[in-house]
């Protein structure tokens, strides 16, 4: 019974008939709950309909608002600047961990066993800095200055995951391209999937010159599908180049053909998150121009669209998160790729076969999901990393809530509306990455006398 507050394994997890789990999978998966646990409270916070309907249903809500000081319709507890001090404890609770775990490569010390045990301890703590955050004083202040603090760590994880979208992008066509040198049929998958992505990246590029264009008017939407078409042609062109092939062998279309589908997914996105041009017909009555028209149709059922959408963002989120905090990713960022003599080309590149993990086999069996302790011979991730990108998560989660720079409006059923600043966001975002991939392809040609691997 201990196990749940004072032990390694996050609980057993679930019942017996429940297949094995690593103990580094467990805990990733523990502090992956309490994000979305946050991430939901918050998501309640600012939704008027949740409010409106507990005003309705909870009796004796008035009587409740005010015993808990939160105002006399609980209004301290909806809105954005009650999400703000609710991703401030939470980032708060992943900074301190980051702190606490900074440089633990033993899954035997002291600190990496709270780092892996004590959850429901954690939990108190995470609810109580939640909440303790309601009591800070000179609350404009805060809130601020927390504003930019939230802007900046926002930008700073969305840069984390461009960067290590560069990252996959090379290190795909480097595994597969170290199969070609042993068996052809690498060379014709290379082939087929670049195809593939281009395909997509064309038919992207033609479908939002259809439907996010028109003869006259949106201007706008012209020059940003030319100018980011353009670019994807210019970063494929300068990657199969002579020059840049003479210093990086294993440059090529697949890593331009990811980057360029990627590109047009947030050319798509921004153009979706714009703000609606309306102008006047012939019958002086406004329409909206420059989207598609069935889209006006599908948006139609606010709720159900925002639920979905809010659903697939957290998930793409959460996604990142566990993703890029493996012990690869993470020395990827500081510029350390697995060499191309220990290449071992295969279909799913990006996980580790059985056979690479330093798993020894001591298994917990006492009772509920059988616990595969992993971390014997050193740990498999960062932990410090892990918290850090965590952190990063909730500032970004507290921005995107918030709709970045228009909170004042802001409304969790009004999430896709379109707003200029995560238009804005969204385009430069795809700037960014397009700089990126050009700067790994053009730094060795830059710097000759400097060794790069990607």
């Amino acid at each position: 019974q201990l196990a749940c507050c004072c032990g390694t394994a996050a609980c057993s997890l679930c019942c017996k008939c429940c297949p094995k789990i690593k103990q580094s999978t467990s805990t990733r998966f523990m502090y992956a709950l309490y994000f979305i646990l946050v991430t939901i409270i918050c998501c309640v916070m600012m939704s008027t309909t949740v409010a409106n309907e507990m005003k309705t249903h909870i009796p004796f809500y008035k009587q409740l608002c005010k015993g808990i000081q939160a105002g006399e319709m609980c209004e301290k507890l909806v809105g954005y600047s009650a999400v703000y001090k609710v991703c401030f404890g939470m980032a708060c609770f992943f900074f301190l961990f980051f702190l606490f775990t900074i440089k633990i490569n033993n899954s035997k010390s002291c600190r990496a066993y709270i780092h892996n045990g004590f959850w429901l301890i954690k939990l108190i703590v995470l609810a109580a800095m939640c909440s303790g955050a309601f009591f800070i004083p000179d609350q404009d202040t805060f809130l601020n200055a927390w504003r930019y603090v939230g802007a900046t760590g926002g930008f700073l994880f969305i840069a984390i995951q461009l960067i290590l979208l560069v990252e996959f992008a090379h290190k795909w066509n480097k595994n597969w391209t170290a199969g070609a040198n042993h068996k052809q049929v690498w060379n014709g998958l290379l082939a087929l999937v670049t195809l593939m992505l281009y395909s997509i990246a064309v038919a992207a590029l033609v479908l939002m010159a259809l439907f996010y264009t028109r003869s006259e008017g949106c201007m706008y939407n012209k020059v940003l599908i030319g100018v980011n078409g353009g670019l994807c042609l210019f970063v494929s062109l300068v990657a199969i180049s002579p020059c840049v092939q003479n210093r990086q062998p294993h440059s090529g279309l697949l890593q331009s053909g990811v980057i360029s589908c990627y590109v047009m997914y947030l050319t798509f996105s921004a153009l979706s998150s714009k703000p609606p041009e309306t102008i006047l017909d012939e019958n002086n009555r406004n329409i909206t121009i420059c989207v598609p028209e069935f889209s006006q149709g599908l948006h139609r059922d606010e709720n159900l669209v925002t639920g979905l959408g809010t659903t697939i963002l957290f998930g793409c989120i959460l996604y990142s998160c566990l993703t890029s905090t493996t012990r690869a990713s993470s020395e990827a960022l500081k510029g350390i790729y697995v060499t191309a003599e220990t290449e071992v080309a295969r279909c799913c590149f990006c996980c580790v076969p059985d056979g690479d993990a330093d798993a020894e086999e001591h298994v917990e069996k006492r009772g509920g999901q059988t616990v595969v302790y992993d971390e014997k011979k050193g740990t498999v991730y960062s932990y410090a990393y892990f918290h850090f990108v965590f952190f990063l998560a909730s500032l970004y989660v507290m921005m995107t809530v918030t709709h970045w720079f228009h909170y004042e409006s802001a409304q969790i059923e009004k999430f896709f509306t379109g707003t200029w600043s995560i238009f804005w966001i969204k385009m430069v975002s795809c700037w960014v990455c397009v700089c990126l991939y050009l700067w790994t392809l053009i730094a060795p040609l830059c710097c000759p006398t400097r060794e790069f691997s990607v």
